[in-house]
């Protein structure tokens, strides 16, 4: 069967995540190839460590299968699972984040892409996965619904676009950018400096005395 995407068409599941938080910060990343480190991404990366080597065990009855190899012909997407459970034969994926349990819709986007990408591997349905919390040490389990699918489906789409066009989206600058450690790279200051730019363009000068 004649692949359906080129290599330059394919999108690393990683690249979801980093587009729905903020498409900017997914395009410093994929297309100029920028990765700075801060706190939270060496706690992050420090986290994944353990999930970072392939290996297979069983525990608590459950097997369980660590840096799964991900891709899927009909998505276009490669990438890798922290954990992969199977619960009476059914895929379960689990993606490790730091932090307290909270609810992201970029998580939840790339453990979506990753279910289905299991389906097509596998050619078994995968409903449910889980987001694992380092910090809080807590699970926050995510139904895989029609909804978060075709949502899924949507940001792959314009995440593939995105890396194709090759252009850099501006800057945000707002909440997001507080702790993002491409900040130094991506400078979102620059907006309002912009927009003061801007206004100062269409001071009226003040009239002249005769």
């Amino acid at each position: 069967m004649t692949p359906k995407f080129d290599e330059a068409e394919i999108v690393m599941i990683s690249a979801l995540e980093h587009y729905v938080y903020c498409p900017r910060q997914c395009a410093l990343i994929h297309i100029d190839q920028v990765f700075d480190e801060n706190i939270f991404t060496l706690r992050g990366r420090m986290e994944h460590e353990r999930t970072d080597e392939p290996e297979s065990s069983i525990e608590y009855g459950v097997r369980v299968e660590r840096a799964v190899p991900l891709w899927s012909d009909r998505l276009g997407l490669i990438g890798k699972s922290d954990v992969v459970e199977f619960h009476d034969h059914t895929p379960y994926p689990v993606e490790y984040k730091h932090g307290a349990k909270r609810r992201k819709t970029h998580d939840d986007v790339q453990l979506c892409a990753q279910a289905m990408c299991l389906e097509e591997m596998l050619n078994i349905a995968v409903p449910r996965g889980a987001i694992f919390h380092h910090s809080s040490r807590r699970r926050r389990e995510v139904e895989l619904t029609p909804e978060l699918r075709a949502e899924t489906e949507r940001v792959i789409t314009e995440t593939r676009q995105l890396l194709l066009d090759g252009v850099l989206p501006p800057p945000v600058n707002d909440s997001r950018c507080e702790n993002c450690s491409l900040r130094p790279a991506c400078v979102p200051e620059i907006v309002e400096i912009g927009k003061g730019a801007l206004r100062n363009l269409f001071v009226p000068a003040e009239p002249r005395e005769r």
